[in-house]
């Protein structure tokens, strides 16, 4: 039978029954009928073996994309779903050898064609392939099938391929993939603890590494929370979970205590956290896990400890403070109202004046530590260093505890070193140093006490240590002993008085000097001892001559003093002073009536107050520096502010001196007994 059939065969649209199997089929299958096959390996479709039109007819009837290539030279057939993948290929491909289609991929897909080709099948998913197919090379993805596809004798002849473009699922699995890799990134890296627990028996699924430091291992996975962290039972943590995977209502918790141990042998140790426990939910809204967010908030507990401490410390300091200086005023002003009344003898009234300079003596001393300890703390204290034998700042120091020590009829051992031993320091701070700790033995010991002082140098130090058999510090006192205040908050009805500021000022002086101090004490009444420790300097310097003498010569004569302060109850005071030293002495209580008296009197020495009410003490000092009355006078500031800053203000404004109220009137005496003869 002719492959053309009879005229019986032929369709009522005028096809031939060869050509039916074209039918259909879309843009492809429209075009198979019109298109020239001359030029085409695979020559006219009426031509075409049966079981080539059978696979053709397939495709043209198929929805999914399809291709065939049939023959030697590999001719290339397709359907309408696959004109896409071919891009600006189309209509072109149609008929044209395989691998003159897909030349850029062939070195890809040869292989596989091959193995079609010898009757085996192969099946490739998401495999990539770089196209240029719309003027320009692209990365595409294809999950295919090339089958043998057989003749009409069962011989393999082409390939027959079932295909589909996966590009833009695998670029979406790529981002998906890339943005769950940042956010586990994220997750990693989060300062937070972060943990995601699964089920009814909280198996770990994901934790972090903030979340591992915290717990101190990383074998979490997969294992319960009971499981993995057994010594957490107990801590209510577990019921916790329990709760919010049942109830399905999140749980928050704030500086929550968690005792945890990094290791099998390893002790409990006590961490605060601010955590949350949030309910996971599936699609039907049952509850399936527990995300698990925190942060260790410790350090900061501690630092919000310290901070209500040092407040507390503060109040009671206040405290302290106020009743330290009630203590000295109410003598104060109990003699002060005595000698007011005017019928004291002479005898009375120098007792009430004993008791009102002791007491003011008391009050500057305790103003003196507290601008002292000011200073230390803020960094504001320059030393003035200079060689020193810590024997002889010893000595110093014994001078000023000395009527304190024989007041209380103390028994006091002291051991030198029996040679010089040299340090770089501040003479005044050091004696300052030993003073404080010699008071503080002085004053804790009861009467008739043992009080023993040592120097040594052992190594590259030279050591003091003073112990005493005083009454001792308490155990949990002890660490604190130099912290500022401590002595204030532990005992605020102690009798000895004092504002527990001596003891920190000690420290910082030390270390201001490159040394170090240590407290030691078997507990109450059992004493105590003090280690001051110190860098020794291997070879002394040259001391000075102390044998030259001053160009100056020293006044004893009177002097015509001028007082200028507002303060006129203070003014007054002072001048009574000075007058009962021999002294001729004048007042004024501003700025104007000073320069007026000035200009009258020519005086040799003004004592001037920084604060006046018509102008301050540094412009009133520059005047008088620029009379000629008053040139050549000594100027001394008197002043509330002691800080280096004033000083330096003072120097600037042409002062001589600069006290800080109340004066101090042995200095005062002092300054005077040294004003030139030439201005006397």
């Amino acid at each position: 039978m002719s492959d053309r059939g009879t005229a019986a065969d032929i369709p009522d649209d005028g096809q031939e029954p060869s050509l039916r199997f074209l039918s259909g089929g879309g843009e492809v299958g429209a075009l198979m009928r019109s298109q020239d096959w001359s030029r085409s390996p695979l020559g006219e479709p009426a031509t075409w073996p049966a079981a080539l039109r059978t696979i053709v007819s397939l495709m043209l009837g198929s929805g999914f994309p399809m291709f065939c290539a049939w023959g030697k030279d590999l001719g290339f057939l397709y359907n309408d779903p696959y004109i896409p993948i071919l891009g600006d290929k189309h209509p072109a491909s149609l008929g044209a050898p395989f691998h003159d289609i897909w030349a850029e991929i062939w070195d890809d897909i040869h292989p596989l064609i091959e193995r079609a080709l010898g009757g085996q099948a192969t099946y490739m998913e998401k495999l990539p392939l770089v196209m240029h197919r719309h003027g320009y090379d692209e990365q595409t993805y294809f999950t295919f099938s090339y089958s043998p596809a057989r003749d009409d004798d069962g011989d393999v002849a082409g390939v027959h391929c079932a295909c589909v473009e996966v590009t833009g699922q695998v670029q979406a699995e790529r981002y998906r993939d890339e943005e769950n890799q940042r956010l586990m990134t994220l997750f990693e890296q989060a300062p937070g603890i972060i943990a995601v627990v699964r089920g009814p028996d909280h198996v770990f699924e994901i934790t972090n590494k903030s979340y591992m430091q915290l717990i101190g291992r990383t074998d979490l996975v997969g294992k319960t929370a009971r499981e993995a962290l057994p010594y957490v039972e107990g801590q209510g943590f577990f019921e916790l979970l329990d709760q919010v995977y049942t109830s399905g209502e999140p749980f928050v918790g704030h500086a929550v205590p968690f005792d945890l141990t990094r290791g099998p042998d390893a002790p409990l140790e006590r961490r605060y956290l601010d955590f949350i426990y949030q309910p996971i939910r599936d699609a039907a809204g049952a509850v399936v896990g527990i995300f698990v967010e925190g942060s260790d908030m410790t350090v900061r507990k501690q630092v919000e400890d310290e901070l209500r401490a040092a407040n507390r410390q503060k109040d009671q300091f206040l405290a302290m403070l106020a009743h330290e200086l009630r203590n000295p005023l109410a003598p104060i002003t109990t003699a002060a109202q005595l000698l007011k009344l005017g019928t004291l003898d002479a005898k009375a009234v120098r007792n009430a004046s004993d008791i009102i300079a002791r007491q003011a003596e008391h009050m500057t001393d305790l103003v003196n530590d507290l601008l002292d300890v000011s200073r230390v703390t803020r960094g504001l204290v320059t030393l003035e260093k200079e060689e020193l034998d810590v024997n002889a700042v010893v000595a110093g120091a014994l001078e000023q505890v000395r009527p304190l020590i024989e007041s209380k009829r103390h028994s006091l051992t002291m051991q030198l070193s029996g040679e010089p031993v040299h340090v770089l320091g501040d003479r005044t701070r050091l004696v300052q140093v030993l003073s404080n700790i010699l008071n503080n033995a002085a004053k804790y010991t009861p009467s008739g006490g043992d009080i023993r002082l040592k120097v040594s140098a052992p190594d590259d130090d030279v050591v003091v240590c003073v112990t005493d058999n005083g009454i001792g510090v308490e155990p949990d006192v002890l660490p604190y002993i130099f912290d500022l205040f401590t002595q204030a908050e532990r005992t605020p009805d102690r009798s000895q008085g004092g504002l527990g500021i001596g003891l920190a000022l000690v420290k910082s002086l030390a270390a201001l000097h490159g040394g170090s101090v240590e407290a030691r004490s078997e507990g109450p009444g059992k004493g105590s001892q003090f280690e001051i420790r110190l860098p020794r300097l291997s070879v002394p310097e040259a001391a000075p001559d102390a044998s030259a003498g001053d160009e100056d010569t020293v006044q004893t004569e009177p002097l015509r003093v001028m007082v200028v302060d507002d303060n006129q109850d203070a003014a007054q005071m002072l001048a009574m002073l000075l007058e009962v030293q021999g002294h001729a002495v004048s007042v004024e209580f501003d700025g104007r009536g000073a320069l007026q008296r000035a200009r009258t009197e020519r005086p040799q020495v003004v004592l001037l107050d920084i604060g006046l009410p018509d102008t301050d003490g540094y412009a009133l000092a520059r005047q008088l520096r620029a009379m000629s009355e008053t040139h050549d006078a000594t100027l001394i500031a008197l002043t509330g502010y002691g800080q280096d800053e004033d000083r330096r203000q003072a120097e600037e404004a042409g002062f001589d001196h600069h006290l800080v109220k109340p004066a101090d009137l042995a200095r005062v005496a002092e300054i005077l007994a040294q004003v030139p003869r030439a201005r006397a």
